[in-house]
C-alpha cells in the first residue's frame, strides 16, 4: 500500500465530501425554512464526518488519528438517525431517504476499515 500524504487521498474523506455535497442542498429546500434547528444539526453533523477525518489525518499518532475518527463515527450515527426524522415528516421521499442512507454507511463503512487498519500498525 503507498503512503497517503494528504487527507484528500483517503477514499473515507471522498465519501464524507459527498456526503456534505448531499445534505447542503437537500437542507436548502423550502420544506427546512422554518426547521433551522434541524438543518443547522444535519449540516454540523456532516461536517463533523468530514472534518474530524481531516483533523484526525493530520494529529501526531495513529492513537489520535483513531480517537478523531471514532468521533466520525459517531457523528454518522447522528446523522443516520436525523434522516428518519426527515423521511418520517415527509422533508424527503424514500428514494433519497435510501439514498441518504447508503451515503452514510458507506462513509461509516470506510472509516470503521481505516480505524482497522490503523490498530494494525504501530504508531
Amino acid at each position: 500500500m503507498s503512503k497517503i500524504e494528504r487527507f484528500e487521498d483517503l477514499e473515507c474523506w471522498k465519501a464524507a465530501r459527498e456526503l456534505v455535497n448531499y445534505i447542503f442542498p437537500l437542507t436548502n429546500r423550502t420544506t427546512f425554512s422554518k426547521d433551522f434547528d434541524l438543518k443547522s444539526q444535519m449540516r454540523r453533523s456532516a461536517l463533523s464526518i468530514m472534518n474530524n477525518i481531516a483533523e484526525g489525518f493530520d494529529r501526531n499518532s495513529n492513537a489520535e488519528f483513531i480517537y478523531f475518527l471514532n468521533i466520525s463515527c459517531g457523528s454518522s450515527g447522528e446523522l443516520r438517525s436525523m434522516s428518519y426524522i426527515l423521511m418520517d415528516n415527509n422533508y424527503i421521499n424514500q428514494d433519497e431517504f435510501m439514498k441518504l442512507q447508503d451515503m452514510i454507511l458507506n462513509t461509516n463503512r470506510l472509516v470503521k476499515g481505516l480505524i482497522k487498519y490503523l490498530k494494525g500498525r504501530k504508531s
